[in-house]
C-alpha cells in the first residue's frame, strides 16, 4: 500500500482547504448533507450493535464504516472543514478570505444538520413503526444517551461544561486525524486503515462529535428522551462545536502545517 510522506500530505491538506472554501454553495450543501446523513446512519448502526451484543467495543469497531464511506465519496463534515479550511486561509491561498472561511463553516453546519435530522426522522420511523408503537430497546438506549449527555453535564455546572468542551477537543483530535489519514495513501486499503483507527478510538471513548450529536439528540427527543432542545443546544451542541474547532485546528491542522508545510531550518544548516 502506498504511503505519502508528511511534507507531501501537508500540502494536500492546504489544497483541500482551498478547494472546499471556493466550492459552490450548491455542492457544499449537497456534500455536507450527505455526510451528515451517512454518519448519522453509522451512529444508529453502532448503537444497535452495542445494545444487541452488550459490547460497546464491537459497536465502536464497526462505526468507522460510515466515516470511511462518506470521505471516500468526497463528502464533508464540519469537523473536517474546521481543520482544513483555516490552513488555506493561514497560507494566504487566493480567494480564501476570512468571510469565505466562515461561509464554508456555516454551509457545512447547515448541510450536516439537515442530513443528520433526515436520518433521525427515518430511523425514528423505523424503530417505532411510524410512531405507532413505543421505541424498542435500541430506541430507548438512544433516548437515554441524550439525557445523560445533556442533563448529565448540567448537573455538574461549570465542571460539566468544561468536561463537555474537553471531550469535544479530544474528539476532533482523533476525527481530524482520520480526515488527514485519507491523504496519507493513494490506495483504497491504505486510506481505509488510516481513517479507521482514530475514528474507532473516538467513538469507544465517548468523546463528543458535533455531527453525530446532530443525529443522537434530535432522535432522542423524537423517541421520548427526557430533555429539551434548549438542553441539547446549551449543554451539548454549541460547546461541542467549539471544542471540535479547537481540537481539530490545534492538535491536527495547526501542528502538521507548522512542522511539515512550514518546517524550520534544520540545525545542520545552522551549524554550517
Amino acid at each position: 500500500m502506498s504511503y505519502i510522506a508528511p511534507k507531501d500530505f501537508a500540502i494536500r491538506m492546504v489544497d483541500a482547504g482551498q478547494s472546499k472554501a471556493l466550492m459552490s454553495t450548491r455542492d457544499t450543501l449537497i456534500r455536507s448533507y450527505m455526510a451528515g446523513a451517512i454518519l448519522a446512519l453509522a451512529a444508529a448502526f453502532a448503537v444497535t450493535i452495542t445494545v444487541q451484543t452488550g459490547n460497546a467495543l464491537v459497536g465502536a469497531m464497526l462505526f468507522p464504516v460510515g466515516f470511511c464511506m462518506l470521505y471516500l465519496m468526497g463528502f464533508d463534515l464540519l469537523t473536517g472543514v474546521f481543520t482544513l479550511v483555516p490552513l488555506a486561509w493561514i497560507d494566504r491561498r487566493p480567494g480564501v478570505t476570512f468571510p469565505a472561511l466562515l461561509r464554508n463553516w456555516g454551509l457545512v453546519f447547515v448541510g450536516n444538520f439537515a442530513g443528520a435530522l433526515t436520518t433521525a426522522l427515518l430511523v425514528a420511523i423505523y424503530l417505532t413503526y411510524g410512531f405507532s408503537t413505543p421505541p424498542n430497546e435500541v430506541g430507548e438506549a438512544i433516548g437515554h444517551i441524550g439525557e445523560g449527555r445533556t442533563l448529565g453535564y448540567a448537573e455538574h455546572g461549570a465542571a460539566g461544561m468544561l468536561t463537555l468542551f474537553v471531550r469535544g477537543v479530544l474528539c476532533n483530535w482523533m476525527v481530524s486525524t482520520g480526515v488527514v489519514g485519507a491523504m496519507m495513501s493513494d490506495s483504497l486499503p491504505g486510506k481505509v486503515i488510516a481513517m479507521w483507527m482514530p475514528i474507532m478510538l473516538f467513538f469507544y471513548m465517548g468523546f463528543e462529535h458535533s455531527v453525530v450529536n446532530m443525529f443522537l439528540f434530535p432522535i432522542g427527543i423524537m423517541l421520548g428522551g427526557d430533555f429539551t432542545i434548549g438542553d441539547y443546544l446549551v449543554w451539548n451542541e454549541l460547546p461541542t462545536v467549539v471544542g471540535n474547532l479547537v481540537g481539530g485546528l490545534t492538535f491536527v491542522g495547526g501542528v502538521i502545517y507548522v512542522t511539515h508545510a512550514r518546517t524550520a531550518p534544520s540545525r545542520a544548516k545552522t551549524l554550517a
